[in-house]
């Protein structure tokens, strides 16, 4: 069947299905253009002034920066264009509108997409924007939607040109959706066809001498088909199924031969089925229990070997998992969960190796009277390889295992006008090769350790807070330690607090045991002042001194730096021409 026969009997489905629904998405309801302001127009203009200084010098670049910038937004009922001018260091630049009409205008349950627009389905199905135009109805129960869009445009530079791009067939799609029911039942079907457009490239670019100078393989269109459904339905009070699937019609090539067989000829209507062409399936299915204080989950996804969706981006294939997840609470307090999830590929049998993933997490948290409260939590994995076709060598054998451990407490408390914030944390992770040969040099331990304290002063309004980690990590003949501790504050001024002031201090310690190790110091400090709400002056300065010892290479150098900054804003409205309420025009009649 031709291209014009197929394509026909494409959009008789898509018409079919024009009713579809979708998810809400973001757009502009024509019902409030009438309410919007006639003519805004509001901007800002602003100067930035920075001087920095090294004493390990500028290389080459100017100490001192300045700029100076200007925009402005005319919004006609609604509809923004900005203009901007930048000035920076002998630099100018200015830019205006950019009009490329992409809209997602609503009318009561009616959005209409047209430009570079995006309408997500399912994450088996179609999740890419498109450049097109596409329609969705949406009402309390009843979800409808379709569209007409390229995914992809055309790369087709010139083939006898050797800076030319790699080139790229203009990829076109439409699709479906309808969907009924909300809350914990519905059920909506997806439908998409993306196919390839062999002419929307120069067809020397599949010459055998070009291929061969490029040393690019031959180029092939493809096509595809995928019908998907979700849903979700609640039997009893407690438990629920979900589920989503879809199943794939993908030809690689669309210029192979035709494949004529009695049981599929009438898929030809829509589908050219050929020797390219293969049928996949994916998706997961859930049964979820849910009580007053305890609620599980149990999961299984399944991908196959080749799925592909030409409407996805990237997801991965041949593979399968199974998972189950819990959570109860005690006391009204204590929250405990857990999940423990398998993973493994190969489905088809055909890999050299079987590769399987184990994820293992818990986690529980406490929060008692008088402001304690307490976090743990606990992660874990494991990945291990077996046969495939190929019988797998010890030696080489994948079998590794993570394990993370932390643990966050926390008190806060009230003292006459103070309040105070104390929060420790502790983490611990280790990842071990288990292979029998391994001699350990791929093996890491990491730790960390912080506390922070926050006091905030009633009185005046202010706060100042202090805070020290200590991380580490141990390798094969390696161990780094890092030490941080930093004291900063900041506080209002006047009567409405447009002055604002703060400051902060930083030491930093690192050591590479056997190898080099470092020490810093910064200081900041940023005064802000705003000016009847419109005019906003800002000054910071910083200061940092670093000390740099190498061991292996035996020397050692200290530089310094610092920053000034100056900064003014001013934002204004030029022209505001409201909107005429119903009460002033009937005042306006009398």
């Amino acid at each position: 069947m031709g291209r014009t026969g197929r394509t026909y009997g494409r959009i008789l489905i898509a018409v079919a299905a024009m009713m579809a629904v979708c998810r809400p998405v973001h757009a502009q309801d024509i019902s409030q253009i009438a309410k919007s302001d006639p003519l805004v127009m509001t901007g800002a203009i602003g100067t930035n002034n920075t001087y920095f200084y090294s004493s390990m010098g500028g290389f080459g670049a100017n100490p001192l920066s300045n700029s100076v910038y200007a925009n402005l937004n005319i919004s006609l009922y609604g509809l923004s264009m900005p203009f901007s001018f930048f000035y920076a260091n002998n630099n100018t630049s200015f830019s205006y509108p950019h009009y490329s009409f992409n809209i997602s205008p609503s009318y009561k349950n009616w959005t209409l997409h047209i430009g570079q627009r995006s309408m997500p389905f399912t994450s088996y199905v179609f999740n890419m924007s498109f450049n097109g135009v596409g329609l969705e109805y949406k009402s309390r129960k009843l979800r409808a939607g379709a569209f007409y869009g390229t995914l992809k445009k055309a790369i087709n530079d010139d083939p006898a040109d050797p800076t030319s791009r790699r080139p790229q067939f203009r990829r076109v799609a439409y699709g479906a959706k309808v969907g009924y029911g909300s809350g914990t039942r519905y059920l909506d079907l997806y439908f998409l066809n993306a196919f390839d457009i062999e002419s929307s490239i120069d067809p020397l670019w599949n010459d055998p001498d070009i291929l061969k100078q490029r040393r690019m393989q031959p180029l092939a269109a493809q096509e595809n088909i995928v019908v998907g459904a979700k849903g979700h339905f609640a039997i009893g009070k407690n438990v629920s199924v979900s589920g989503n699937l879809a199943t794939s019609v993908f030809s690689n090539d669309v210029s192979a031969e035709l494949v004529h067989i009695d049981r599929i000829d009438w898929f030809g209507k829509v589908f050219d089925t050929r020797y390219s062409t293969l049928a996949r399936m994916a998706g997961d299915v859930g049964l979820n229990l849910s009580l007053s204080k305890f609620n599980a989950a149990l999961t299984y996804k399944m991908i196959q070997p080749d799925y592909k969706s030409l409407g996805i981006s990237y997801i991965s294939n041949n593979m399968q998992s199974l998972g189950v997840n819990m959570g109860t609470t005690l006391a009204g307090k204590i929250a405990l969960s857990g999940g423990f999830a398998g993973q493994s590929d190969n489905l088809s049998g055909n890999q050299l190796y079987t590769t399987k993933g184990f994820v293992y997490n818990a986690a529980a948290s406490m929060r008692m009277k008088r402001g304690i409260a307490l976090t743990a939590s606990y992660n874990g994995f494991r990945q291990t390889q077996a046969d495939g076709t190929a019988v797998l060598n010890d030696s080489i054998k994948v079998d590794r295992i993570m394990n993370s451990f932390s643990i966050v407490p926390s008190y806060g408390f009230e003292t006459d006008g103070l309040s105070h914030s104390i929060s420790l944390s502790a983490n611990l992770t280790s990842n071990k090769d288990l292979n029998r040969f391994a001699d350990g040099t791929t093996d890491v331990t990491t730790y960390a350790a912080g506390l922070n304290y926050n006091l905030g002063i009633n009185a005046i309004e202010s706060d100042v807070s202090f805070s020290y980690s200590h991380q580490g990590s141990e390798g094969y003949e390696t161990h780094y330690t890092s030490d941080i501790f930093s004291v900063g504050s900041g506080h209002s001024f006047l009567k409405d607090k447009t002055l604002n002031v703060s400051a902060s201090v930083v030491f930093c310690h690192n050591l590479m045991e056997g190898q080099s190790r470092n020490f810093s110091i910064g200081a900041d400090c940023q005064v802000g002042y705003t000016l009847k709400e419109v005019h906003v002056f800002s000054f910071s300065t910083s200061f940092n001194q670093y000390h740099v010892r190498d061991y292996t290479a035996q020397w050692a150098s200290g530089y310094f730096d610092y920053s000034m900054s100056l900064n003014y804003s001013y934002t204004f409205t030029l022209l505001r021409l409201e909107k005429k309420s119903k009460e002033d025009s009937a005042a306006k009649t009398k």
